[in-house]
């Protein structure tokens, strides 16, 4: 259902109902392909959409008022005891409460200072690691880590060692039937959520409230339950990657770029005639990368682009609007997907800068909404929107592919299509659970921290703009945001604003696989060099490793297809043997201590997926990070490093150093709520008894 039926407002029900035979309508192509590394295609074929179409549709215009008997019936009615009719939870992804009490303190942010003066304000805290995907796991299912099974963004293969997503499963097909020079699947790929536990909205879709959950991260692939949900951090573009943009250039060497792709190109008489790469072709006999014919004529100071049979003239410095673009593998079998182009540069050399493909929302190629049609509903409704999870390109940022400006009409174009969307859910479900979280505050804090640093390492000796502070506009730009939405709501609704973490500096890289490297722990083989994805390691011989952000495991034997640590005393002697040795390490280019404190997982938290997490957790002091060759598992390099990438701001740091923010129009009963505590209060909010499973209390007064 696109809104509450329980609104009982009969031409609102009309509208949606014909949004969604609207949107099924649009559907009119193969879809729920997944595009993916070793995935491939996997079709829902074209008569299971035509069937979608025809029956589907009129069916459910004929059989929703017994459904929504039957609902009612199965859920009561709806909880009896309900405080309030609506709970609305605007997430600031980063909004840090140091920034937030400096900027109200200077009358920056009068929306935020009202809301604290007549509900409360409070720090917020946050799980270990401080990584967006644990928090806000934690956050919509109110258990810790070794509950929900999320500990950063990657985890790893237990049989290589080697960083995988954390997120989601992907399996590929069950192998192909070959028909001629064509590979059709023999069955859909598997994608599974890797997210454990339930989120608040789920538990109380089962009691008769319905929620709207805008771009929550990690909730890929969408769950079914009673509301309407947008996939958020961690969503896939067409390719299947977190975000692969692409750079024409007339640069012809072999400089590779993290995060994306570059194509040379030269201008012939005024034209290049080149293509925009898509995802591989499983259909195909060799596999091969799909790939759409793109010509590009030179202009005075503009360009035009020709693909898909449609032409788009942009300026430097501008973007096109969404522009759609349609993979063909054969047989009839497509794949749409939308993306945007920049002109970087027009002289003395051409540089074009390309989006990463996202997932056409009106014709998803997979699932990113619940239900399937709710993306593209709004797509009907709002026009085409980014789906990708991380959205804002930060590496195009960080390779010098797109410049500071380029970067911030990228990311406040996303914030507005959020807002759209936001406002939208708003206005249209008066009753249960509103939930949106917003990227933007988390995505300038890391790519700008370095203009509130002159000394920034990422400033490279160059300063910074005196008259440019685009942390500060971000904040004020959310305190609007603040504002608006309250104009929207009532006296009887909760209104809390919350951020998973807060922000600090991130000057200097320490590179964990070095260290163990250098200490013995970590062993590569006779005579070889390392690099990236733990080439070369001797795991015969090596005892500990790094991947991802927070932490760093133990090659435990039993757990690891490799491992040598035996379990009991000598697993449990070598993890006090690292936590002594690592604890209050310093840096000897500062002088400064690096690392604060080594967490056993077990300090952090209890659960049936702890043996899942990292056996050891960082609790780095403000300004150190991970180093971005060890978050993947390369041994090379120094220890540690300046971090001269234009991502200069983190929260990867020791938790209860980077507390997020909470602000709620009621008073609570505690002076230091978590982010746990969200989901049992919501709960409570309507009148029912959080499940015992949820660590969090209600925060809110009777």
């Amino acid at each position: 259902m696109l809104t509450r039926l329980h609104n009982r407002k009969p031409y609102r029900l009309l509208v949606y109902l014909f949004a969604v035979t609207t949107a099924l309508l649009s559907l009119t192509y193969p879809v729920q392909a997944y595009i993916g590394p070793g995935a491939g295609f996997a079709f829902l074929y074209s008569f299971f959409v035509i069937f979608l179409i025809i029956f589907i549709a009129p069916l459910f215009l004929m059989i929703w008022p017994l459904w929504y008997i039957i609902h009612r019936i199965r859920t009561g009615g709806g909880p009896k005891n309900a405080r309030f009719k609506r709970v609305v939870i605007l997430g600031l992804d980063g909004l840090d409460p140091d920034l937030v009490n400096k900027y109200i303190r200077e009358d920056k942010l009068p929306n935020f200072k009202r809301l604290a003066s007549g509900g409360c304000f409070h720090r917020l805290g946050t799980t270990f690691p401080a990584v967006s995907p644990v928090a806000w796991s934690t956050f919509q299912t109110g258990v810790n880590p070794c509950k929900h099974n999320i500990f950063d963004f990657l985890g790893r293969d237990l049989n290589t060692c080697a960083p995988i997503l954390s997120s989601a499963f992907i399996s590929g097909s069950r192998g192909f039937r070959k028909i001629g020079g064509i590979r059709l699947p023999k069955g859909k790929p598997v994608i599974r959520l890797l997210r454990k536990s339930k989120p608040f909205w789920k538990v109380l879709g089962e009691h008769g409230v319905f929620s709207t959950i805008l771009r929550v991260p990690i909730t890929f692939p969408p769950e079914k339950f009673y509301g309407l949900s947008i996939s958020g951090m961690c969503a896939p573009d067409l390719k299947g990657t977190q975000g692969t943009f692409t750079c024409y250039s007339a640069d012809k060497s072999e400089k590779q770029s993290t995060g994306g792709v570059r194509i040379p190109v030269m201008w012939q008489n005024g034209v290049i005639d080149t293509y925009v790469p898509g995802p591989p072709n499983a259909l195909g006999e060799n596999g091969n990368e799909m790939r759409i014919p793109l010509r590009i004529i030179k202009g005075d100071n503009s360009i035009k682009l020709k693909l898909n049979n449609s032409t788009h003239t942009i300026k430097k410095g501008e973007y096109t609007t969404w522009i759609k673009v349609l993979f063909k593998a054969g047989m009839g079998m497509k794949a749409a997907g939308i993306c945007r182009f920049h002109l970087t540069q027009l002289e003395p050399d051409l540089v074009v800068y390309m989006s990463p493909i996202n997932i056409d929302p009106e014709k998803p190629a997979l699932p990113v909404s619940h239900p399937i049609y709710y993306s593209a509903y709004l797509a009907k409704l709002q026009g085409p929107f980014a789906t990708l999870g991380l959205a804002e390109d930060t590496w195009a940022l960080n390779e010098g592919v797109i410049d500071d400006e380029a970067f911030l009409k990228q990311t406040w174009s996303n914030h507005l299509e959020r807002e759209t969307m936001f406002f939208h859910a708003l206005k249209m479900n008066r009753k249960g659970v509103v939930v949106c979280v917003f990227d933007t505050s988390d995505r300038i804090q890391h790519m700008f921290w370095r203009y509130m640093e002159s000394d920034h390492p990422a400033n490279n000796g160059n300063g910074i703009p005196a008259d440019r502070n685009p942390i500060e506009e971000m904040y004020i730009k959310m305190d609007d945001l603040l504002g608006r939405t309250r104009e929207k709501m009532g006296d009887d609704e909760v209104l809390m604003v919350i951020s998973d973490h807060g922000f600090k500096s991130f000057r200097r890289c320490f590179s964990v696989n070095a260290w163990l490297l250098e200490n013995g722990y970590l062993h590569l083989k006779e005579g070889a060099e390392g690099g990236d994805f733990f080439l070369n390691v001797d795991w015969t011989r090596t005892k500990a490793y790094g991947v991802g952000l927070g932490g760093f495991f133990i090659n435990l034997k039993g757990r690891e297809r490799n491992g040598i640590v035996n379990p009991g005393e000598e697993y449990q002697s070598l993890k006090r043997e690292l936590i002594e040795k690592l604890t209050g390490l310093k840096d000897p280019g500062t002088g400064e201590t690096a690392i604060n404190k080594i967490y056993e997982l077990s300090e952090t938290g209890s659960g049936p997926y702890g043996k899942n997490g990292p056996d050891l957790l960082f609790g780095f002091n403000p300004g150190y990070r991970t180093s971005w060759y060890s978050v993947t598992g390369d041994t090379t390099g120094p220890i540690f490093s300046d971090n001269i990438k234009k991502w200069s701001g983190d929260h990867c740091i020791d938790a209860p150093q980077v507390p997020g923010i909470f602000f709620a129009n009621h008073k609570i009963a505690h002076n230091n709520p978590h982010l746990r505590d969200i989901s049992a209060t919501c709960i409570d909010l309507f009148g029912l008894k959080p499940p015992s499973y949820m660590e969090g209390r209600p925060l809110m007064k009777e």
